[in-house]
């Protein structure tokens, strides 16, 4: 339960800290933007694996079985971001000259990339259920969908908004 309460300590410390950068100003640099993208990826990449180990307690056979699992998970999941960065930088790039037909065409892009992500999920479902009990597989889709949702906030409060 302390690792739990650590990880939630943690989650709003950084929520904190993203919800206060809504307020900078819209203007942002296609640089600055993947600057602030590629750090933030770095940081909760390295530190994501040790965050599901403080707080899902594997047997030695557990462990054996789920990490491949979730290091294929993690593969697909960070190649479906990797599509959202790009999608990110696109928007940075074009963000002043931005037409109505490209911002529709972003926002399917964006739209599609959410879809991917959600079938990647529904996807592992069954395949980390098949290596470590129900319980256990809850609580890891879990911190997942949690440190992913920190992740997205993150994302967004870098984002300026769409200017009409």
């Amino acid at each position: 339960m302390k690792k739990l309460i650590l990880l939630n300590v943690g989650l709003a410390t950084m929520l904190m800290m993203a919800v206060s950068s809504l307020a900078q100003p819209a203007a942002a640099t296609t640089a600055a933007i993947e600057k602030d993208l590629d750090l933030m990826r770095r940081d909760l990449r390295s530190e994501k694996k040790q965050i599901l180990a403080m707080n899902v307690s594997f047997t030695a056979d557990e462990a054996t079985k789920f990490w491949p699992v979730y290091d294929a998970y993690a593969k697909e999941m960070t190649g479906n971001y990797d599509k959202f960065y790009t999608l990110i930088k696109d928007y940075a790039a074009h963000q002043t000259t931005l037409t109505d037909p490209q911002a529709i065409a972003l926002i399917k892009r964006w739209n599609d990339i959410q879809i991917d992500l959600a079938k990647t999920r529904e996807k592992y479902i069954p395949l980390v259920e098949k290596v470590i009990p129900g319980r256990k597989a809850a609580l890891f889709f879990q911190i997942d969908r949690r440190l992913y949702a920190l992740m997205d906030l993150q994302i967004a409060s870098e984002i300026p908004l769409v200017t009409h």
